[in-house]
């Protein structure tokens, strides 16, 4: 494992995770109600700030490697998956909306792995609906966490709508996705 720059922002969203979910089970005395949706947000925008930050700074420092490419996405899913179980939880997201952004993401992590195992990987890179159903996911997130008013914005009733709309580019995504490998997956059924 290269110990770089990337790979540290990668480890350290890793480590955000048990401090994100402990914000929610602290000592209610030590934290008011409302601190802990905005330590929460806090903490989650910091993680996905060090997301954007070591795509970046890997490219940028040309300090790219195969153990950053398998672990970053892993620290995404698992960000994403711990604040998802959490807003269930907390009554903010349906768990179904839960079930299939995180079934869609080890539905899509196992074919990738396949498509990899059998030199076909290129076949299903990171697509434009991909990205834009990440980007919904990161903006309704901290929206669903931070849940209090703050002046005419509704962050609970935007972030419902970006939830539901990341949940059908999840969808979306999925199709795609397997619509790309359907091919390799008929000529292997065979």
């Amino acid at each position: 494992m290269p110990l770089n720059i990337p790979n540290l922002l990668t480890w350290a969203r890793i480590l955000l995770i048990p401090l994100f979910v402990g914000v929610f089970y602290s000592p209610w005395d030590w934290l008011h109600p409302r601190d802990h949706n905005t330590w929460a947000t806090a903490i989650f925008v910091a993680a996905a700030v060090t997301d954007w930050f070591d795509g970046w700074a890997a490219r940028k420092l040309a300090q790219t490697s195969a153990f950053g490419a398998f672990l970053d996405p892993v620290a995404d899913k698992l960000m994403v998956a711990a604040a998802l179980v959490i807003l269930v939880q907390l009554g903010r997201v349906d768990a179904i909306i839960a079930f299939i952004i995180i079934g869609r993401e080890i539905a899509i992590s196992a074919l990738r792995e396949w498509m990899a195992k059998i030199g076909a990987a290129r076949s299903i890179a990171v697509s434009f609906v991909g990205k834009l159903k990440t980007t919904a996911q990161m903006l309704a997130i901290p929206m669903l966490l931070y849940h209090d008013q703050v002046s005419v914005l509704n962050p609970q009733q935007v972030g419902t709508w970006l939830i539901y709309c990341a949940a059908a580019l999840t969808l979306w995504s999925m199709a795609y996705y397997l619509r790309k490998a359907w091919p390799e997956i008929l000529a292997r059924s065979r």
